[in-house]
């Protein structure tokens, strides 16, 4: 079941979030960033047990990311990731929002939502706050991606 995020997801959003941080795929999120966002986050929840989580996070008035998409490791490959992205989408068009974008290492599985890559350099510079804490930042091998959902 995928459902918005609430206070007491919070530790094993940033359990999930951070196993993936560990391998450099992804940022790592402090437990005030979660707190500060968790209006951003949904979560796959299985009996009980959160196995995967993403947000949507808004950047500018047309503008959202994906961002933090984490399926817990004897999970992956059962569409979990895919209803959570969707889910996003979703938001992004409820909140009448333009374009989602997301950084990655797999430009082809956002591709299979109708995403396209972009040049980074064409994001505006706001999104890039986040990219400040990371440890190859500036010099990010990540991807961007985009898609129009308006």
């Amino acid at each position: 079941m995928i459902r918005k995020a609430v206070i007491t997801d919070i530790i094993r959003i940033q359990s999930l979030v951070n196993t993936y941080a560990e391998k450099g795929e992804m940022l790592p999120r402090a437990l005030h960033d979660l707190y500060d966002n968790l209006r951003d986050f949904f979560v796959f929840e299985e009996d009980g047990k959160i196995l995967g989580v993403c947000a949507l996070h808004i950047s500018w008035e047309d503008l959202a990311e994906i961002r933090s998409l984490a399926v817990e490791s004897g999970s992956s490959g059962r569409g979990i990731g895919s209803h959570l992205i969707q889910a996003c989408l979703e938001d992004a068009k409820d909140l009448k929002v333009k374009r989602v974008f997301a950084l990655t290492y797999i430009p082809p599985y956002f591709e299979r939502f109708g995403f396209h890559q972009i040049d980074k350099a064409t994001l505006p510079h706001k999104i890039w706050h986040d990219c400040l804490y990371c440890v190859k930042f500036p010099n990010c091998d990540e991807q961007a991606v985009i898609i129009e959902v308006a």
